[in-house]
């Protein structure tokens, strides 16, 4: 699946025309931790469950008429949900925020590398009905907005680096909800303040289903996808009856714990795989990451990570994300077992398409995703043995 390709630098303030498609909509359309900007310079129909939770998720037959297959979880939702364009919500991942609220609404999680030496989430909510807060919420970087556009959604954050991520946030294609009402974008009285003793106040920016439907609808914003830039179906899934256990490839190997501390340093992110509901819990700090409202442990049915070139913008430690690329390595992890894969992203709409070593599109597993993006140069453990070790921080493909 490797190829050889030729060397590319590119200077740390230009970045973003490498690691985005563009700033026009007619192609493929195609430092600090406190989320102020910086200087410009240059009750559910559908609520999300357990993966694992009800027999109605895994049959062939819907549970009701007008119910459809997601395409974020390829679980059972109303067809108007998997219609509706969803959330991407910014979550910091800083321990004195935990927990969130919203995260059991999540149905593809992710992580990567900020600045300070500490990681930052997004989290896909498709059906964010009745939700009564979600949050808190956080800046955002340029390389979420390239990474999450494959779904078409509302991005929902509070700030960001004003000269990193206006160009991308005030394209015409792209629909942002910005807590602090920036030259990045309004925030149309959808955020409020909920403060708690002993946490700093950028930890207290919350917001809930009411504020947001009212916010979009006050923007203007599409509420259903645009079919001028959506891609579905998304993912490829296994059938209900007939799940992936990997147990086609001969090279597969056992994964039950992962520990992803070598990529992710403060947070020291880690999954346990829990053999009788077949799902991979979450950690951080090593303590279980939960949901405030329900107190549920994350758990996701599939893993994806994703191994990024990536540059130090500027003396603050920027970073940048090459989220388009066409020969990058990565893993994928289901049911216990492991499998090395390459993945494909060649537009900003284009799903991020992840293949077999034999060339052939992976099969996810009905329920959730963690999606790690990980530095090409940082490692991972799973059983104890060390992935990507001796990896160099090489520009390659697109």
């Amino acid at each position: 699946m490797k190829r050889s390709v030729s060397i590319i630098l590119v200077s740390a303030m230009t970045a973003a025309l490498l690691f985005g498609c563009g700033k026009s909509a007619s192609s493929d359309t195609g430092s600090s931790s406190i989320d102020e900007p910086i200087p410009q310079t240059a009750t559910s129909s559908a609520a999300a469950t357990s993966s694992a939770s009800a027999a109605s998720t895994d049959s062939e037959k819907p549970p009701k008429d007008g119910m459809v297959r997601s395409d974020v979880t390829n679980e059972w939702v109303d067809e108007a949900v998997n219609k509706q364009r969803p959330l991407a919500v910014m979550y910091p991942i800083n321990k004195e925020a935990q927990p969130q609220y919203g995260l059991d609404r999540v149905g593809v999680f992710y992580e990567i590398m900020e600045e300070d030496n500490m990681s930052r989430q997004m989290g896909i909510i498709q059906d964010y009905s009745g939700l009564d807060r979600i949050g808190n919420i956080r800046s955002i970087r340029d390389y979420f907005v390239y990474l999450g556009l494959e779904w078409d959604p509302i991005f929902i954050h509070f700030g960001g680096p004003v000269v990193y991520v206006h160009d991308i946030l005030t394209r015409s294609d792209v629909d942002n909800i910005n807590g602090t009402g920036d030259t990045s974008g309004p925030d149309y009285g959808a955020f409020y303040r909920v403060p708690k003793s002993g946490v700093a106040v950028e930890h207290t920016a919350y917001t809930d289903s009411d504020h947001i439907t009212a916010a979009i609808k006050k923007a203007g914003f599409e509420v259903d996808h645009r079919s001028e830039y959506y891609v579905s179906p998304h993912f490829t899934f296994a059938g209900a009856s007939d799940p992936n256990t990997l147990s086609d490839y001969s090279d597969a190997v056992d994964a039950k714990e992962i520990d992803m501390a070598g990529c992710y340093p403060t947070s020291k992110s880690a999954l346990s795989y829990n053999a009788e509901d077949k799902l991979y819990y979450k950690t951080i700090y090593g303590e279980p990451q939960k949901d405030a409202e329900s107190g549920n442990q994350l758990a996701f049915a599939n893993v994806l990570i994703e191994k990024c070139y990536y540059e130090v913008r500027d003396e603050k430690g920027y970073l940048a994300f090459q989220m388009h690329d066409t020969t990058k390595d990565g893993w994928f992890l289901t049911q216990g077992k492991m499998i090395h894969v390459t993945w494909k992203k060649e537009g900003d709409y284009k799903p991020t398409t992840f293949y077999d070593d034999n060339g052939k599109e992976i099969t996810l597993n009905t329920g959730k995703t963690m999606w790690f993006v990980i530095q090409d140069d940082k490692t991972f453990t799973v059983d104890g043995k060390t992935y990507n070790e001796g990896s160099t921080n090489t520009k390659t493909g697109v």
